[in-house]
């Protein structure tokens, strides 16, 4: 018998309709004979709702009563669930994050997780139970609820997966799967059957939305085989795992692309020790997390600094630089948040030389101009001008010929 574990996210559960359809297919892998423990967020909608009722009351809630206003939401999920499971005659028990006694650090609104006790739910699953857990929510040493941040279901699962030495973790979406690019973007993507943890993290930093960054480094970490599913049709959907020989066959995995960039250049400033610190030691107090780098001297001893912020904080990033460029002794602070980044992500990159000159070619060939250059052993990343973004995409999709994949 397998031990899965099952996510199902805001849509899967958005009304008592869609729940009920959660309920028979719960029903169905519990026939077949899998243990199965279930994670869900709340209905869609509803973490946003309990926000805005929070700022009705104050511009600023207090952290922790915060999060113990948003962790209802996903109490509701789990008791709905239950009473969906039993009324199908499946044995099922819902317990809140706290319950389960998933241990997290003190820091409200995005708390980390530090120990998970398997005691209760080991018990309820040896009962034959399904065991119903909500998602994006813990406990601190105190007793007090905290939350894990946006996305924190999927690493509740992951997390749960790995406690419980599950045989797999199933994350249920509004996708079937992961795709070698949005398929909104470009209609031939394919969706691929099978990604290295270490692909998947790269194309979740880089704008491929379907899985929260965390909860794929969790299940990195710890081995847990992920498997990304449509929870509204069936299908094998994308299985995450360890890089095997069988992927370094494909040269490129896919193309990931992110349109929340800004850059911003500082140029003409003295060209020695900490200069980059004074250029982004700023930025980093003020909370603002900086991306790609780029640093060129020229020949008058003075250096410009280019980096990439995301564009929410693009205008404090230059609010906090004009401040600070004079004292650095700046000759010009300038910015641009019309920018997107593009990139190739495959293990194969690894054993192919040429990769990089073949991208540059085809952006070339499109007339695209490349502002900004990043790698790494598995990833090509440049920024370009936005307006360019989908021809960019389309070219390096069709040149790599990813609608091959499959």
């Amino acid at each position: 018998m397998a031990l899965v574990v099952h996510k199902y996210g805001g849509t899967s559960v958005a009304n008592t309709e869609r729940i009920c359809a959660i309920a028979d297919k719960v029903s169905l892998a519990r026939q077949a004979g899998d243990s199965i423990v279930v994670v869900v967020s709340a209905m869609s909608g509803e973490t946003n709702r309990l926000i805005g009722l929070a700022r009705e009351i104050t511009e600023r809630p207090n952290p922790r009563e915060l999060d113990v206003l948003l962790s209802t939401g996903e109490q509701s999920t789990i008791a709905l669930l239950c009473m969906a499971l039993e009324k199908r005659g499946v044995a099922a028990r819902s317990y809140t994050g706290g319950q389960v006694r998933i241990l997290t650090d003190a820091m409200h609104n995005k708390a980390r997780i530090m120990d998970i006790d398997t005691a209760r739910l080991d018990a309820e699953l040896n009962s034959g139970k399904v065991v119903v857990v909500a998602g994006f929510q813990g406990v601190d040493r105190d007793g007090n609820i905290t939350t894990l941040g946006r996305g924190g279901s999927d690493t509740t699962a992951v997390a749960l997966a790995a406690a419980l030495k599950a045989d797999e973790c199933r994350i249920y979406t509004d996708v079937d799967g992961v795709y070698t690019t949005d398929p909104r973007v470009v209609p031939g993507a394919r969706r691929m059957k099978q990604l290295s943890y270490e692909e998947m993290l790269e194309m979740a930093s880089l704008g491929a939305k379907v899985l929260q960054i965390r909860s794929v480094e969790f299940a990195s970490k710890y081995n847990v085989p992920l498997r990304v599913l449509s929870s509204f049709e069936d299908g094998e959907g994308t299985l995450i795992t360890r890089e095997d020989e069988s992927m370094e066959q494909a040269l490129i995995s896919g193309v990931a692309f992110n349109r929340d960039e800004a850059q911003v250049t500082v140029q003409g400033v003295p060209d020695q020790p900490g200069i980059a610190f004074g250029i982004l030691g700023p930025v980093a107090d003020a909370g603002i997390e900086v991306d790609m780098i780029i640093q060129n001297v020229g020949a008058d001893g003075s250096t410009d600094f280019t980096f990439t912020v995301h564009r929410d904080d693009y205008g404090r990033a230059m609010e906090i630089l004009r401040s600070t460029g004079d004292k650095l002794g700046a000759r010009e602070v300038s910015g641009n948040d019309t920018i997107v980044k593009v990139s190739l992500v495959g293990v194969g990159m690894r054993s192919h030389a040429g990769i990089a000159s073949k991208t540059f070619g085809v952006l070339a060939k499109e007339g695209i101009n490349i502002h900004m250059i990043s790698t790494s052993e598995i990833k090509i990343s440049v920024v370009i001008d936005e307006k360019y973004l989908e021809l960019a995409v389309r070219a390096l999709h069709k040149e790599f010929e990813l609608e091959q994949a499959a």
